[in-house]
Order: structure tokens, then C-alpha cells, then sequence
């Protein structure tokens, strides 16, 4: 990886997050990662910061962590602390500006830092898209760090992926090197309101900001030996095999790309691995619409409810 402290970055003036609806998280702030020195990541932590439970949340592409807006009261009110990172390139996180800087290894290995430098413990993986392909290799990794999966719309880079529907959503990221935000989010999750596909474009003053937007379908694998297909195989192996925690499963239903086929064959995967809730209506950023209720229901699941 280049050495982050020569990495040229742009950072999102605060101004461009000012008034933004059902979003009153406070801004946390890591810059001195090793590895990353130099580049500042945002995290949420709301709730408990002494909770015994830890929900780490994890958005995907071209989302940040307003994403996970109406789930992160829901497991905060139960008495969890609760950790929702943006992504470097993404959300109020610092955005290198050389596409060709984010790779597979760049986030993953970000996040395996974030979480050692939180030393966060008893963790509820919360996953959706390349939260989950890159989430869900994370607890091989610290299986100790590890109690809980929450499961969303995503799946494993374990082989070259074949897929229209995910070719038509390329296409759309590839579009314009000023990738069209708002138009992607409603396209793929219509209950998203056009103030709330602003809110998604906040972070993105202009397409210098984008590239780690432009470059994530670029990551997905198209050959056997990609970078990250190896270590997502490796980490199929860990949940079908030594994966001992709770999961829970929710799918949105219109989503084409990652919806009830590749989340049902998910299903087989992981060891222990429920019926799935599934919302009808919900598309691809169910967390839009459903994150509440699979909020609850995850809760429910795993005896955390309040009362």
C-alpha cells in the first residue's frame, strides 16, 4: 500500500452536513492509524460507550453511515454502544483522490485497525454490500472480537461474480466519472425520498471526491485470482466451520443485484443461520426501508430487548 502520509486526500467541508434530516449523530475522528497516518476516518459512537455490547455497523457503496440513521437508535435505546464508520473515500471520511489508491486490502485492512484501536468487544457485525464483502471477513481474523452477525443484502467475493444485475449497476457507476448519486440510490431503494438522496450526495462536492465511489465495482472479482478472493474464500470456510456466534438474516426483496437468491445461498454458508425476515418492499439499501423494524426483530432475536 502507499504510504498513507503521500496520499493526496480531500476532506468534505462541515458545512456540506449542516441540516441534514434524522442524522444528529456526533463526529468521532481517527487520523493516526498505522498505515493510514495522515488520513482522518469519521465513525459514529452513539449509546453506552461502556455498553457490554457493540454493534459495529458497515455501509457499502455509494452509501456512508447516514445509512444506518434509523437503526443506530434502535440498538443504542437497548443499552448498546453502537460504532458506524464511513469507509476512507465515503460519508465525512478523508477521500484520496488517486482512484487507483482503494483496493480490497486498503479498506479491510483499515477497519481491522479501527476496530483495535476502539478495542471493541462483544461486537454485533451489522453488514449490507461491501460492508458485508469486506465486513464479513473481518472475524477470522479476531474470532475473539466477535459475538453477533447481522446479515443484509450482501454476499462473499469468493470466485469471479457473473451477474446482470450487478453489470447494469457498474453501468450506472460508470456513467459519469461525477457518478450520479442520487439517481442510483432511488433507482435501487425507491422509498428514499429526494431530500434523503441528497443527504447521500452531501459528502461530494464535486467528482474529485468520488473516486473511491467510482473505483468499489471495480474491486468486485472478474478472474479466480483477484485480490480479495482468497481471503473471502477463506472466510466462507470460517463460517460455515468455526463460526460459533448468533446470526440474523434480513432480505429486501425488489433488490436484483443481492437479494433472495444470493441471500438464501448466503443462508447455507453461514453455520446457524435463521429464516430470514424478509421485507417485501425493500430493495437493495433495505436499511432505508426496513432498518427500524429489522433493528427490532434482530434485537428480539438475540435476547437483547429492553424490558
Amino acid at each position: 500500500m502507499k504510504d498513507a502520509t503521500l496520499i493526496d486526500a480531500l476532506r468534505t467541508p462541515d458545512s456540506r452536513f449542516e441540516g441534514m434530516s434524522e442524522y444528529p449523530f456526533a463526529s468521532h475522528y481517527v487520523e493516526d492509524l498505522q498505515g493510514y497516518e495522515g488520513l482522518r476516518g469519521h465513525y459514529v459512537d452513539e449509546g453506552d460507550p461502556d455498553a457490554d455490547e457493540v454493534f459495529l455497523l458497515l455501509h457499502g457503496e455509494p452509501s456512508w453511515s447516514y445509512l444506518y440513521r434509523k437503526m443506530i437508535p434502535v440498538f443504542a435505546d437497548a443499552g448498546a454502544r453502537v460504532i458506524a464508520p464511513d469507509w476512507l473515500g465515503f460519508g465525512k471520511s478523508d477521500k484520496p483522490v488517486d482512484d487507483g489508491v482503494y483496493s480490497f486490502d486498503f479498506h479491510r485492512n483499515y477497519m481491522l485497525a479501527l476496530i483495535k484501536r476502539l478495542d471493541l468487544q462483544n461486537i454485533t457485525l451489522v453488514v449490507q454490500d461491501w460492508g458485508g464483502v469486506l465486513g464479513l471477513t473481518l472475524p477470522m481474523e479476531m474470532p475473539d472480537r466477535f459475538k453477533r452477525l447481522l446479515i443484509m443484502n450482501t454476499g462473499l467475493m469468493a470466485g469471479p461474480v457473473n451477474s446482470p444485475a450487478f453489470d447494469a449497476w457498474k453501468a450506472d457507476i460508470d456513467s459519469s466519472p461525477d457518478v450520479p448519486i442520487p439517481f442510483i440510490m432511488q433507482k435501487n431503494e425507491p422509498v428514499i425520498s429526494d431530500a434523503e438522496a441528497l443527504a447521500y450526495e452531501a459528502p461530494f462536492p464535486d467528482q474529485r471526491y468520488k473516486a473511491g465511489v467510482r473505483r468499489f465495482p471495480h474491486l468486485i472479482a472478474t478472474t479466480a485470482d483477484a485480490p480479495g478472493v482468497a481471503i473471502s474464500q477463506r472466510a466462507a470456510q470460517f463460517w460455515s466451520h468455526d463460526w460459533a456466534g448468533e446470526s440474523f438474516m434480513a432480505i429486501g426483496m425488489k433488490d436484483k443485484m443481492l437479494g433472495p437468491e444470493v441471500m438464501n445461498f448466503m443462508r447455507t454458508v453461514i453455520k446457524g443461520c435463521p429464516e430470514p425476515l424478509e421485507i417485501p418492499e425493500g430493495g437493495h439499501f433495505v436499511q432505508e426501508s426496513g432498518g427500524a423494524l429489522i433493528a427490532e426483530k434482530a434485537l428480539a432475536h438475540f435476547g437483547l430487548t429492553k424490558g
